[in-house]
């Protein structure tokens, strides 16, 4: 499985059977998946416009998920006593396959943000997987080697604009903050290193740094058994998705131009034929 993902640099792990449950069951999705991650590229342009947030190649992955029926659905689990509803707990996945026999997958993105997202989604995994309303969990994250490359590449791309001072960065669109211009200068000033060296490492710790979600942190909580016994599946992306080529406006990404945005979708109900409780699909 993921063959051609595994080829291009993408990190693929399975954990508690979702292997075999894949397999023989979600054929269909792992197409789907595979199809949807194949074609995602990220332009440079858009990590350093889009800084801490979303960037618009995730979008359109999101987009491509949507288009191929994975959808937001809001899981409602109540309990009841005697027809008197006691508790009422509601888990939103962002990204979620119900296939015609009614088995379903839940699948969220977490590109860019504080790690503890992990925790949260892991363990809306393990309730639904418990109720019986999901088979498998899907994660998909930075790559350990997008993570490691992330400054090398954003230096490359100020290398390649030949950026020096802050007012170079202000020419393309990007106006850093007090404390940011302060970190830089310090850099420069303590290693003697030149403003590109100093700005990609000082860019990088502030918006895509250790304590954000990416492999290595993903990886842990599963390792520490968070999730478990929920079946996952785990997508590294990696650095090969990242193109220098498009040559992007990154005044416009930076003010969040919403050409190409992912056009609201509403949430979907929840699917009518989950199983009894207990029973997983």
């Amino acid at each position: 499985m993921f063959d051609e993902l595994i080829a291009n640099g993408f990190q693929i792990q399975f954990h508690s059977h979702a292997t075999a449950i894949l397999s023989v069951d979600f054929p269909d999705a792992i197409g789907e998946l595979e199809a949807a991650l194949s074609a995602l590229s990220i332009p440079i342009e858009e990590i350093i416009g889009s800084g801490g947030g979303e960037t618009k190649g995730t979008q359109r992955l999101r987009r491509a998920l949507a288009e191929l029926g994975w959808h937001k659905v809001n899981f409602t689990i109540e309990k009841r006593i005697n027809g008197v509803q006691k508790e009422s707990i509601s888990h939103e996945v962002d990204h979620v396959r119900t296939f015609p026999d009614g088995r379903v997958i839940a699948l969220e993105i977490e590109w860019n943000n504080k790690d503890p997202f992990f925790d949260r989604d892991l363990e809306n995994f393990k309730r639904l997987h418990a109720e019986g309303a999901i088979s498998v969990g899907v994660i998909v994250t930075r790559g350990a080697s997008l993570q490691d490359e992330m400054v090398q590449l954003v230096r490359r791309f100020a290398v390649e604009h030949d950026l020096s001072s802050t007012e170079d960065l202000g020419a393309l669109g990007l106006t850093p903050t007090p404390r940011q211009r302060a970190d830089v200068a310090r850099r420069m000033k303590a290693g003697g290193a030149t403003y590109a060296d100093a700005w990609s490492l000082s860019f990088v710790k502030d918006k895509y740094g250790a304590a954000t979600t990416h492999w290595r942190k993903l990886e842990d909580r599963v390792h520490r058994g968070v999730g478990n016994p929920c079946p996952l599946l785990l997508i590294g992306l990696p650095s090969s998705i990242v193109t220098f080529d498009e040559h992007l406006d990154i005044e416009a990404i930076a003010e969040g131009d919403e050409e190409g945005e992912i056009p609201d979708t509403p949430t979907q109900p929840l699917p009518e034929n989950l199983p009894e409780n207990g029973e997983n699909r």
